[in-house]
């Protein structure tokens, strides 16, 4: 699809996202075949991308859908999703948030025990899942690092004991087990020190029906990267996780929660070079977007591949590429590009997770517009924003 994104960008303009359905769909079901020996069920995190088009093509596929905010559950509704395919994993919520998803039928996982107290005094016999902070560091950094002891995800694991009595007291009807460690995890060994860990947490709560390890998958962002090999981990883990369901003579469902996996390598994002600028120590690349737009070079310090679409058979140059923030927001440093000039058409890849969804109008700055490519043809599935756009929610004073 790269070979078309020049003339997507001139037909919807810049700066622009471009995913390929092809990608998202290959994604989908080569996860799931890494399982060969077992039924797994894949809750779709959409924090990584939420347009509601992409939401729908997961429902095609049969995934169901992770949502932390009662937003993201409310798109999932109206992309199609049944209630009890919707897995809600919010955290440092208020109580009528958690209130609003159980109206809506959809599934909650709880990951604080004050929560789980108000929620089983207000509604008796409820059924449930419980977040565990196992206390393992994994991940890129420790930004993307959510299982380890300091920090705010999960009920700690040393406090088992506490949560048993809460469980029994209360008559709480644990249905699943949930954890997640983190993001960018390229050793499998990892999820099994975490399933080791859990599997103890499991064996206390009779009533437990699902087992869910949550992601952090690692993609590859250039040639060379290293990334999670899913047929070994596939392989690997459904040894371990089998081995556990014949010692328990239970057949646990298996679940995960792949966003970045499933999404990151299908986007691109497509941005126009305002400038070339010279200066003493380097040349800057100015480009018509910002950290308003992709903010994930600024954040996470993330390397995205960048390519010269206007002139791909060009001499490699070495540039900084910036953005028209005011602020610092350098998107790479010193990198080889082939010679860009004023006007010319750049592509960062894997811009499908995490890009838009946290995109933001700083600046004033409107948002850009998305497209997704799908049986050869490139739809827009949201609109450039525009100032009316930005004004609408705003209310001028009237004296």
């Amino acid at each position: 699809m790269h070979s078309d994104l020049k003339e997507i960008a001139e037909s919807f303009g810049s700066p622009l996202y471009v995913y390929d359905e092809k990608v998202i769909k290959e994604n989908y079901y080569g996860f799931k075949d890494s399982f060969p020996d077992l039924a797994v069920k894949v809750f779709y995190a959409c924090k990584a991308l939420s347009n509601i088009s992409i939401l729908k093509l997961f429902n095609s596929y049969g995934a169901s859908l992770d949502c932390v905010s009662i937003q993201e559950v409310k798109l999932g509704l109206k992309a199609g999703f049944d209630p009890r395919d919707i897995l809600f994993t919010p955290n440092c919520i208020s109580e009528s948030e958690y209130e609003e998803a159980i109206d809506l039928g959809v599934i909650i996982n709880v990951d604080n025990l004050p929560t789980l107290e108000y929620l089983g005094m207000k509604y008796p016999g409820i059924s449930l899942w419980v977040r565990i902070n196992p206390h393992l560091m994994a991940g890129g950094n420790r930004n993307i690092s959510v299982g380890h002891i300091d920090s705010k995800f999960g009920i700690s694991i040393h406090q088992l004991p506490l949560l048993k009595r809460l469980i029994q007291k209360l008559g709480i009807n644990v249905e699943g087990i949930h954890t997640h460690t983190g993001s960018d995890i390229i050793d499998p060994d990892i999820f099994i020190r975490a399933a080791e860990l859990i599997f103890d947490v499991v064996k206390e709560f009779e009533t437990v029906k699902f087992i869910d390890f949550g992601s952090g998958f690692k993609v590859r962002y250039k040639e060379g990267d290293a990334e999670t090999n899913l047929e070994v981990f596939g392989r690997k883990f459904s040894k371990v996780f089998l081995e556990f369901c014949k010692e328990q003579d239970k057949d646990y469902q298996l679940c995960f929660e792949p966003g970045k996996f499933l999404v990151s390598n299908s986007g691109s994002f497509v941005s126009k070079v305002n400038l070339v600028k010279q200066t003493t120590s380097c040349v800057f690349v100015g480009i018509d977007s910002g950290f308003n737009h992709f903010i994930r070079p600024m954040f996470y310090d993330a390397y995205h591949q960048i390519e010269n679409l206007s002139n791909p058979e060009g001499e490699k140059k070495v540039y900084t590429v910036v953005g028209y923030i005011c602020e610092t927001d350098t998107f790479a440093q010193d990198r080889f590009i082939t010679e860009v000039r004023k006007g010319d058409l750049l592509c960062f890849k894997n811009a499908g997770a995490y890009c838009f969804s946290m995109a933001s109008n700083y600046n004033s700055r409107l948002k850009p517009a998305e497209v997704l490519v799908k049986d050869g043809k490139a739809q827009l599935i949201r609109r450039r924003e525009s100032l009316e756009d930005l004004l609408a929610t705003q209310m001028e004073l009237t004296s």
